[in-house]
């Protein structure tokens, strides 16, 4: 069945988007998304809050939290089980324990089974919890039906099998993330998604809105840096811009780490700074009002940097007692303190050899999402920006790709242009400091790219690609994986009293590797553990561009990053018993949808084994 349209989505941790493009038409639009707004109330919104509330089974009239396309009772139940949206945002932040959110940063969190109900996180709740899985399945779901929805309202009926749908995921997300992405959205009733990075599909909307007017604002030689900064997350890329047969092509070269980092932080660091000041004053806020402090400086910020006319803004908390106006904190938040806090604390003009800190390294921590212990972005770039000039070294084709510009600074790759995403660069102020700290890190010009699109751009883009992936038309990122990816080996040495021997592991996927791509890995033979259970350790990197499949790394536990360990039994083939090694051959597959796959092919016969990344639990 041909397509016809796109529908682009942007899974956001802190808010989600939906995005359609129609083939025919040229129609391009942003999705209005139905969603509880209050009880009994329901409205269309062009985000949907990536937030979830748990109500209390006797908090909410069942029916109350009805929504349109729940029709039988069974489903009207369940719509009441959970609140999905604004409305889950906002009554949510009353009643924290009920809340969940950032269930997507949950989703990569190596030391947790994203299956497992544990959400809300440290809830004493007696309801049944959700898993960051679940969770996301049921954001999909909401986003799925409430496009059907509002647009049905508006006399548009779409059939989803005729749509190339596009779901969008960080960068950094590892594989397991992008499984489990992958699993929701099926389970969600969407076929045939393809996923891709959002800081590409930031850049697709950038040259969607820019029309023919990109190709003067960038040209061969430039590199770009897309600089994605959003509630809870910060996400680096780079993408460099060459010319052939007097054409632009782009190719995405480097990506970051997942860092839980944004402008939450800021919301944060300003509440500290105010509640500092009024107990100065002699005035003490319980925790229900220092959340609502939050909220207020979040709000508060906005303004301020929206609004260049303004020297403050009034923050007022209340109390949740019968004096409910007797009660009200009344503070505000200024312009020098603002500056202080988000601009200079979060990015001050470091120099480029100042990497993150680490935590602590305290022998007992609180066990829950790895937020960025430093919470100075403008490190964290620095970082970024290191390893990817360790990463262009290590590939001969990407040290001819970016040509002159690793002459730019001897310590990291320098960007020549930036494009921002992300709501935190809604703010002039903050966009024009990261542009001011790349200049003085590298000594030259930094262009920003103009025309982005910070809170809809992802969701937008998602649909361009689809559309481009549909039809075969359009400018295309050449991208592939983002790392290479590794599999761990027992070495075969004898045994030493007191020594451990190193852990070794085959590299199975060069970073780069294209979608719809199968390889072999030649000349090499392994055993495979079947008919019993055995661990398999995935190990992956971000700097080793010029690893090859096939190559052996000595130490992958100092080398590489560990990114997921299964234990798994394998089913026996006739003639060999259970638990001996098997002679295989190792068959990697990037498939067309971007998701992977490891074949491991019996030597001897057509037996074949599929060994996924699927949990992080031992």
């Amino acid at each position: 069945m041909s397509k016809t349209f796109s529908l682009g989505i942007d899974l956001g941790t802190s808010n989600s988007a939906a995005a359609v493009e129609e083939f025919d038409s040229g129609r391009s639009s942003v999705v209005e998304v139905s969603q509880l707004v209050a009880p009994n109330q329901v409205g269309e919104k062009p985000t949907l809050p990536s937030a979830l509330y748990l109500p209390h089974p006797d908090e909410f009239p069942a029916d109350s939290l009805r929504l349109p396309w729940s029709d039988g009772l069974e489903e009207m139940k369940q719509a009441g089980r959970t609140i999905v949206g604004a409305f889950a945002r906002d009554h949510g932040a009353m009643v924290p324990d009920r809340l969940v959110t950032s269930a997507k940063s949950w989703l990569s969190n190596f030391h947790t089974d994203p299956r497992e109900p544990a959400l809300p996180w440290n809830s004493a709740i007696d309801e049944p919890k959700l898993s960051a899985f679940e969770c996301s399945r049921r954001y999909l779901s909401h986003l799925r039906e409430g496009f059907l929805h509002a647009e049905r309202a508006e006399g548009r009926e779409w059939d989803l099998a005729r749509g190339q749908v596009v779901i969008t995921v960080p960068a950094s997300f590892d594989e397991v993330a992008r499984s489990l992405t992958l699993e929701a959205a099926e389970a969600a009733g969407f076929d045939e998604v393809t996923l891709l990075e959002e800081p590409q599909a930031a850049f697709y909307a950038w040259t969607a809105q820019a029309g023919n007017d990109w190709r003067k604002q960038v040209g061969p030689g430039d590199i770009v840096l897309v600089c994605d900064v959003g509630g809870g997350t910060a996400d680096f890329s780079l993408i460099a811009v060459t010319g052939r047969d007097g054409e632009l092509e782009l190719e995405r070269i480097s990506v970051g780490e997942h860092l839980l980092l944004g402008g939450d932080n800021m919301d944060l660091a300003l509440a500290y700074t105010l509640r500092a000041r009024l107990e100065e004053e002699g005035k003490s806020l319980d925790d229900w009002q220092f959340l609502a402090l939050v909220h207020a400086c979040g709000r508060a910020k906005v303004q301020l940097f929206n609004d260049a006319s303004l020297d403050e803004v009034p923050v007022a908390v209340p109390s949740r007692g019968s004096g409910l106006f007797a009660g009200t904190v009344a503070t505000a938040l200024d312009r020098v303190t603002l500056e202080a806090v988000a601009l200079d604390g979060f990015l001050p003009l470091t120099p480029v050899s100042e990497m993150p800190e680490g935590g602590e390294g305290a022998g007992l921590e609180e066990f829950g999402l790895p937020y960025a212990a430093d919470p100075v972005i403008s490190k964290h770039l620095a970082r970024f920006l290191t390893r990817s000039r360790m990463n262009v070294e290590a590939s001969e084709s990407l040290r001819a790709l970016v040509g002159g510009q690793l002459g730019a600074s001897e310590e990291c790759l320098m960007p020549t242009a930036v494009l921002f995403n992300g709501g935190v660069f809604n703010a002039a102020p903050l966009r024009a400091r990261v542009v001011e700290l790349l200049e003085s890190w590298g000594g030259g010009e930094v262009r920003e790219l103009e025309g982005f699109q910070a809170d809809l751009a992802v969701a937008k883009g998602a649909a361009v690609y689809g559309r481009s992936r549909a039809t075969g038309q359009g400018m295309r990122i050449k991208a592939g994986t983002a790392r290479s990816y590794y599999i761990g080996l027992k070495s075969t040495m004898p045994a030493v009293p007191g020594f451990k021997p190193p852990v070794k592991a085959l590299c199975v996927v060069p970073q780069g590797m294209e979608e719809g791509t199968e390889l072999e890995i030649e000349g090499q033979e392994f055993g495979l553990s079947i008919g019993r259970p055995a661990v398999f350790r995935f190990f992956s990197s971000e700097v080793r561009s010029g690893d090859e499949a096939g190559l052996v790394v000595a130490n992958a536990d100092r080398e590489l990053e560990e990114s997921a360990k299964i234990e798994v039994t394998l089913p026996a083939v006739e003639g060999f018993p259970d638990g001996q090694a098997v002679p295989v051959r190792i068959h990697p597959l990037v498939t067309e949808l971007g998701n992977l796959e490891l074949w491991m092919k019996h030597s001897q016969s057509e037996q074949r084994w599929k060994v996924e990344f699927q949990v992080r639990t031992e």
